[in-house]
């Protein structure tokens, strides 16, 4: 039976592929010989996840599987555990593969996060989010966030104040998450939340390996779609040693985003400067030069209106 047994060389050729790919990455190989191996179209896929609640449209699994783009945000990595079952993976193969750092973005962005970091404290903010029983879609819509980092005379990121204006788009909203997370070998159970303007702090969790902490921000009061809401809320931190860099991450587009950096009077960098990433996978961009002002010693970035990816400030000890 020639047909059969060419059937049977071309599924062994997938095996073996997806063994490999599983073995020693990366991580899009690993995604698309799985796909092949089980013999899935795409759609077919689609169809398995919304079944399982997640919503992941067949373009993002094709740039996936193309590594043209790599899954980040909470609900992205739900789906890549989610296609483990569906395409009969072992247990955390593909997150495996997923949070494996970048040696060579890593020794050319000594400052930064590794990726593996950030799909691992993403990970955990979403285990965070759901025990305070908070949606994906937290029924609001930011018009402004004016955000205040301060460095303190150990060079550690001491603190942090955000000023946010937002609009509910369904009744009912009465309550903020703010997440926090904390340069690496910060202790997220020494710090504190304040609740400084119009909202008081309701749960607080953290997970100590990934510098992760969630706070719910209580308004007393239920927006009704339409509405507006100012409130103001800080972070002391000040757990970590020598920070280099501050970064805030936007899922969505947005409106206004302006990042403050203030530094201690003794603590002053040899260099500051700005810049973006479409997603912690990919490389930065935008790189441009900040001055520091010599009365305030700081420096300052203003985004009109912000786009899904990350944006920052970064600065240089001597």
């Amino acid at each position: 039976m020639p047909h059969a047994t060419q059937h049977a060389d071309i599924a062994a050729v997938a095996s073996a592929e997806l063994d490999s790919a599983l073995r020693g990455g990366p991580f899009h190989a690993a995604l698309r010989a799985a796909i092949a191996a089980r013999g899935l179209p795409l759609q077919r896929v689609q169809h398995h996840l919304s079944r399982r609640g997640v919503k992941v449209g067949v373009t993002s699994l094709s740039y996936w599987q193309q590594g043209a783009r790599r899954p980040q945000r909470p609900e992205s990595l739900r789906a890549v555990r989610a296609l483990e079952e569906i395409l009969q993976l072992p247990e955390e193969s593909l997150i495996r593969l997923l949070s494996e750092a970048d040696d060579h973005s890593a020794l050319q962005q000594p400052a930064a996060r590794s990726y593996r970091s950030l799909v691992e404290a993403s990970g955990m903010l979403e285990r965070l989010l759901a025990e305070l029983d908070c949606p994906v879609d937290g029924g609001l819509h930011t018009l402004a966030h004016h955000e205040q980092v301060r460095i303190g005379a150990r060079r550690e990121l001491a603190g942090r104040e955000s000023h946010h204006i937002v609009r509910a788009h369904k009744d009912g909203v009465d309550r903020f998450v703010a997440v926090h997370h904390g340069d690496p070998g910060c202790a997220p159970e020494r710090m504190t939340v304040h609740a400084l303007e119009n909202c008081r702090t309701g749960r607080v969790r953290w997970h100590h390996d990934t510098g992760v902490l969630v706070a719910e921000l209580l308004f007393g009061t239920r927006l009704r779609a339409g509405d507006t809401h100012l409130f103001r809320y800080g972070v002391e931190d000040g757990t970590a040693d020598m920070s280099r860099e501050y970064a805030r991450g936007f899922p969505l587009a947005g409106g206004q985003y302006a990042l403050q950096v203030r530094f201690a009077e003794n603590a002053l960098p040899a260099r500051c400067h700005r810049f973006a990433q479409h997603s912690a996978a990919a490389p930065r961009s935008g790189r441009q030069g900040l001055a520091i002002s010599g009365l305030h010693r700081s420096v300052h970035l203003v985004e009109p209106r912000v786009r899904t990816g990350i944006v920052g400030i970064g600065w240089e000890w001597e």
